[in-house]
């Protein structure tokens, strides 16, 4: 048997073992057209390697990440991408995370979306200011992952699903 012939047998084999095994059920093949968008989370941080450790975190559950280290920063990404969830920082120079949220929950098109702060800053008036001016749920710094992952998919699946 030559070269050619061997590689004719093994997909004549091939084809056939593969005819008879359920390689996708109707179910998955209907499921087949819808396209999966992945949800949007806008993490608005100026700590570089907190916003780069939370951008990872989120892009391994499967998000689109896009982050922002101010107001600036800010200003820059909301043109141009629909955002299903925001994290923000207390502590951002110029315009401080209130500010930022009582400005976002004002904007008609932010302010139905989950925002979450994510600050070291703890005491009592800060997380009590923090739901003054529209968070959804508060997470200390340092943070542990799997909370914020749990609070990021619950808040998401309560306002999208």
């Amino acid at each position: 048997m030559n070269t050619k012939d061997l590689v004719s047998r093994i997909e004549q084999i091939t084809k056939e073992r593969m005819a008879k095994e359920q390689v996708i059920s109707f179910k998955d093949f209907h499921g087949l057209g819808k396209s999966y968008e992945p949800y949007t989370i806008l993490i608005i941080e100026d700590d570089e390697t907190i916003r780069k450790a939370m951008h990872r975190i989120f892009e391994d559950e499967d998000y689109r990440v896009i982050s922002a280290a101010d107001g600036t920063q800010l200003a820059k990404v909301l043109d141009n991408s629909p955002i299903d969830f925001i994290t923000l920082d207390i502590g951002l120079p110029w315009v401080n995370g209130y500010e930022l949220a009582e400005l976002m929950k004002g904007h008609k098109d932010l302010k139905q979306i989950p925002l979450i702060f994510v600050s070291g800053r703890t005491s009592e008036t800060d997380i009590k200011k923090a739901f003054q001016v529209g968070a959804d749920d508060f997470i200390k710094k340092p943070f542990d992952i799997n909370v914020l992952k749990k609070t990021v998919r619950t808040l998401i699946r309560l306002t999208h699903e």
